[in-house]
């Protein structure tokens, strides 16, 4: 008794909105709450046939490029990382299932953040660290916040992250964006996972879900401020490589101004093979309320980085277990 139907505000997403983002209309989606949880909002893959392809692409190949920040940046040349995809394609596309293989710069990405940069030694963004946040992206975003009764959501900034079946999500909170009014909205995409909504307080004991690919998370109102943690990353229900919500290819028809692209069959055999050990999660937060400006002293220091490639992972493979920070 738990669950239940979360009501969804149909009349704030035209279904020619929908179809541009990818999405089925609102009004066939499925929407879930949580009693005790008020402003959490769970929506089980209401992407349309094949429009998952297009997040994982721009997530493995458009988004990690510059004036983006990631981990890597951290201990590589500039040089190295302006282009990832290409130095990673075709180790990917030939890579087996050996685990003493070396993995390549893609398998090594942990973080991507877009829009506002998280500064992940200040925990704080600031207005001096900022570069245009992408537009299909913030598109989706928009029509899924409304859908949920947040009508002129603006995408502001993005953290991705990237998992492997050795990585998991330490207990945190996102508390940095200015305002707490707006949702935080979450997009899994790949294997599955176990998710831990917990309450006000780290120590209040959490309740577990599954996230599978194309779910969506909304954290809204009281539940905007909940500790979370990702524990696990666990191979898809279905047993198949990868799941088959991913098989699909999208349809040859796109409805007029749909932000979405076809994705080339080399392409995807390159994030298919990436997907089979990996989940990519999608994170988008409003930091600023309308007309709201940074607090003066938040822009010093504006481009630190994190302190370690994996700060926002805990990774338990070769025996390492790395302490997270928190977003």
């Amino acid at each position: 008794g738990q669950v239940f139907r979360s009501q969804l505000s149909i009349s704030s997403v035209s279904d020619q909105d929908a179809y541009r983002a990818g999405l089925q209309p609102v009004s066939q989606w499925k929407a879930y709450g949580l009693n005790g949880y008020p402003g959490f909002i769970f929506i089980p893959n209401p992407f349309l046939p094949g429009c998952q392809r297009h997040w994982v692409k721009q997530c493995l190949k458009l988004y990690p490029q510059k004036p983006n920040v990631c981990n890597l940046d951290l201990h590589m040349a500039p040089e190295k990382t302006i282009d990832l995809w290409g130095q990673s394609k075709e180790q990917l596309r030939r890579k087996g299932s050996s685990k003493r293989e070396p993995r390549s710069l893609l398998e090594k990405l942990r973080w991507v953040t877009l829009g506002y940069h998280y500064n992940w030694d200040t925990k704080k963004y600031s207005a001096n660290h900022h570069t245009p946040f992408p537009s299909d992206l913030a598109f989706l975003s928009e029509q899924v916040a409304a859908a949920c009764g947040f009508r002129g959501f603006q995408a502001q900034a993005g953290i991705l992250n990237y998992y492997h079946f050795d990585s998991s999500l330490g207990i945190h909170v996102d508390e940095s964006e200015l305002d707490h009014s707006r949702p935080l909205l979450s997009f899994s995409f790949g294997q599955s996972s176990i998710f831990l909504l917990g309450g006000r307080k780290r120590e209040e004991a959490p309740t577990a879900m599954f996230m599978h690919s194309g779910d969506i998370m909304v954290m809204s109102g009281l539940s905007r401020l909940l500790y979370h943690a990702v524990p696990r990353v666990l191979p898809n229900p279905e047993g198949t490589a990868v799941p088959s919500c991913l098989d699909q290819a999208l349809p040859s028809d796109l409805p007029v101004g749909s932000v979405i692209e076809h994705s080339s069959d080399e392409d995807w055999q390159v994030c298919a093979k990436y997907l089979q050990s990996s989940r990519i999660n999608m994170t988008i937060r409003q930091v600023l309320a309308e007309g709201q400006k940074f607090p003066e002293d938040s822009d010093t220091n504006g481009k630190g980085q994190a302190p370690s490639e994996d700060s926002h992972h805990e990774e338990n493979s070769r025996g390492k277990r790395h302490k997270p920070n928190t977003v």
